[in-house]
């Protein structure tokens, strides 16, 4: 199969040859049919995060499944699916108690004894988050993936594999916005977008949109912002506490900066919470007001919308289908994999919501 593999750090990925391993009894070969191009797969692209090479990148993804193993009875041949990065075991503590997002158990990868799922020349190939969306197949385990209705749009599933799960989860299981609360999202590419158009499902009365690029900014009153901030013409912290008379009673991080997770709680008013949903660089400390903490004021970190994806996923399919999830409006351009640079770079720029690669 073709696949875009990653070997050096800023350097292009080359279309390659590689092979593909058959599905082991608890495992799944889907062929990709659209894959966002996300700014965690940029993370790694930089080098701001390490990471294995070479490797497979890309995990914001749908397809069709070709093939299941011995063990497999969730799916079958020809259904349509959405994979999901936060792959779970369905049986340690986190799975138990309800937090499947937080799984780490080994179990849902293939050990180093065993044959490489993605390899070339014998070789093995990293497949990122377990997924590795920038190819034509994807072998993973049964429990990345969730089924859903075949007639939704998989260029438009695929986004809600990691930036709509991302956004609109952590709007709704890890900061549990109340109905009539006021929100500021910090940040409008895809998961701020999402983060918007969750707050606005969630019936906030206020949706306070922060970015410093204009055409995002407009694009963020289409998922549902009422009112919008250029932080490169003001003062966020002072802009979004003056519309609310004193600061937002939810604030959430969707860019991955120290200086923009402090603004998030800056912009807090007292018993607010912020939620920090973007990937800050390993190293980076944030630093915080300690007094505020007396006034009942908190931080917390979300990973992936702490979410239940087998449960959230085909209910986010039924919000695009009623109209009130606008994905629609979030994809930039449809793309070939030969493009996967030039999308690369594009969220360099700052300008995009969502490249998105089409297969044939």
């Amino acid at each position: 199969m073709k696949a875009a593999v990653f070997r050096e750090i800023n350097q292009p990925m080359e279309i390659e040859e590689v092979q593909l391993s058959k599905p082991g009894p608890r495992e799944v070969l889907i062929r990709t049919a659209a894959a966002g191009v996300c700014h965690s797969d940029l993370h790694f692209f930089n080098g701001t995060y390490p990471g294995i090479r070479p490797m497979v990148l890309g995990h914001e993804s749908a397809g069709i499944v070709e093939q299941v193993g011995a063990d497999v009875h969730y799916v079958k041949p020809g259904d349509h699916v959405i994979t999901c990065l936060s792959v779970f075991c369905g049986h340690c503590e986190h799975c138990l108690t309800g937090h499947m997002s937080l799984c780490q158990e080994p179990e849902t990868k293939r050990t180093a004894a065993q044959e490489p799922r993605i390899s070339k020349g014998g070789a093995p190939l990293q497949q990122f988050a377990n997924l590795g969306s920038f190819a034509e197949y994807m072998l993973v385990h049964e429990h990345a993936l969730v089924k859903i209705r075949p007639d939704m749009p998989l260029d438009r599933a695929a986004l809600i594999g990691c930036g709509v799960m991302t956004g609109v989860g952590a709007v709704i299981h890890t900061a549990k916005v109340e109905p009539g609360s006021t929100v500021a999202v910090i940040g409008c590419g895809g998961v701020g977008l999402s983060c918007i158009n969750g707050a606005a499902i969630a019936g906030a009365s206020r949706v306070i949109a922060v970015d410093m690029v204009p055409s995002k900014l407009d694009l963020a009153r289409k998922f549902g912002a009422t009112d919008v901030v250029n932080a490169k013409e003001v003062n966020a912290i002072e802009a979004v506490k003056e519309l609310t008379g004193g600061g937002v009673h939810y604030s959430f991080e969707a860019i991955g900066l120290k200086v923009t997770a402090e603004q998030a709680f800056g912009m807090l008013r007292n018993g607010g919470t912020a939620t920090v949903i973007g990937m800050i660089p390993p190293g980076h400390m944030v630093s915080l007001h300690g007094p505020d903490f007396l006034f009942e004021k908190k931080i917390q970190g979300s990973f992936m919308g702490s979410n239940r994806f087998r449960v959230d996923m085909p209910r986010f399919i039924e919000f695009y289908l009623q109209g009130k999830l606008h994905l629609d409006d979030m994809v930039s351009s449809r793309i070939r994999l030969e493009d996967i640079n030039d999308a690369m770079a594009a969220l360099n720029t700052g300008e995009v919501a969502r490249n998105v690669i089409v297969f044939d």
